[in-house]
């Protein structure tokens, strides 16, 4: 067994120590809440970032976490209580949330099979519905790049446009990833990214929204600071949050920018090095990028297992009546060896919570669901750990 747990993705800093830097700079000047020359900064990071890798003209708020970011960007898109909002059904929770903390009604819409996202077509096919059903159409569009793994965003992209509706881009998952040569991120009316602990750069917890303009970043910094007005005394003509990103917290994401490119290489890396190895190896099917256009930052290497594949404990999992067993029985071999797996996403329509919510689907978030898995891949892990996982799961195959 190994003797150190290999986990999914940890936080990594920078070895130059950028991250202390600025975090004691903060300290030195006495800028420890939000906002502050840090949190200024590590937007221009961003916007920055954007621009070297294709997206011209983007404007970065940087927020407490992904969801807020989420959240700001339905309220910029217009949406109120009682509309609806399509959402990818095969996702995290925090991508469907926001929509009912606004008071709005999730329509959840399911994936295609090549890269695990938002189906374009059944996405026409909901809106098509809703509005026959309701008469009117959706007030926004969440699609998310699930793993990293980008959506077919021009045809979703089209869609949107076809019917006018503002498209929300969850990108929490996909910092580094690009579709057609443009960054995740940076094709939607809005972009989110999140920079928790896990994510490909951390802030220890954090998150971004990407405006596409001035006057939307300005909108969502008011929001995001308890709507106060600028006045010498405290007025609130709208309902704000406490969204802000900490100006410590912004200070270990400028000097994670430093390792962005790193990251990337490192997830890309430990995902060929996983592809290559499970080539050979019968009933085990890796998830690449389906075609050129895609260039995944891999921030999480997944695989689905063929349904007759048989590991070991899987009996005990079937009499337990788990949906997935053959899936559950790896994740406990693999927890035995002291390594860290996770399902894929149960999918939103699947969810108690969202028991009562529409749904349009067509059965692959439910497939994968059931046959899916989450490797380690993030900057901690070696090479030598990818051949002990592979040989672990090799080892755990009847």
């Amino acid at each position: 067994m190994n003797q150190t747990k290999i986990h999914l993705c940890l936080a990594h800093m920078s070895e130059s120590g950028m991250e202390q830097k600025y975090v004691q700079e903060a300290f030195d000047t006495n800028w420890v809440v939000p906002l502050g020359p840090n949190v200024t900064a590590f937007e221009h990071d961003l916007e920055d970032w954007l621009e070297n890798n294709g997206a011209h003209a983007k404007y970065v708020t940087a927020l407490s976490s992904g969801t807020a970011a989420i959240h700001l960007a339905l309220l910029a898109c217009g949406v109120e209580r009682g509309d609806e909002v399509i959402c990818q059904s095969f996702t995290f929770c925090a991508s469907a949330n926001p929509i009912v903390y606004i008071g709005a009604n999730p329509i959840f819409v399911d994936s295609e099979v090549e890269s695990w996202n938002m189906d374009p077509s059944l996405l026409r096919e909901a809106i098509e519905e809703r509005i026959r059903q309701t008469g009117k159409k959706p007030k926004a569009i969440v699609a998310v790049h699930l793993y990293g793994m980008p959506a077919k965003m021009d045809a979703i992209v089209e869609v949107a446009k076809e019917y006018q509706i503002p498209l929300v881009e969850d990108a929490a998952e996909a910092l580094g990833s690009s579709y057609q040569g443009k960054p995740c991120g940076a094709w939607g009316d809005f972009g989110v990214y999140s920079f928790n602990g896990n994510k490909m750069i951390t802030t220890s917890g954090g998150g971004a929204v990407v405006c596409p303009n001035e006057e939307m970043k300005q909108k969502t910094l008011y929001w995001a600071t308890q709507a106060r007005e600028s006045v010498p005394y405290y007025q609130h003509n709208q309902i704000g949050y406490n969204y802000r990103l900490s100006n410590i917290c912004a200070g270990i994401g400028r000097g994670q920018m430093t390792v962005l490119p790193d990251h990337i290489e490192h997830h890309r890396r430990i995902a060929d090095l996983y592809k290559q190895a499970f080539i050979n190896i019968e009933g085990i099917e890796y998830h690449d990028n389906p075609s050129d256009a895609y260039e995944s930052n891999f921030w999480l290497s997944t695989i689905l297992l063929k349904k007759d594949l048989t590991i070991k404990g899987m009996e005990q999992r079937q009499k337990e009546g788990e949906p997935n067993c053959n899936v559950e029985a790896l994740r406990r071999w693999l927890e035995q060896c002291n390594v860290e797996s996770r399902t894929l996403w149960k999918p939103m329509h699947l969810q108690p919570v969202f028991a009562e919510a529409k749904h349009y689907v067509n059965g692959v978030s439910d497939e994968l669901f059931s046959r899916g898995l989450c490797l380690p891949s993030g900057p901690w892990v070696t090479e030598e750990d990818v051949h002990m996982i592979v040989k672990s799961i090799v080892d755990s195959i009847k």
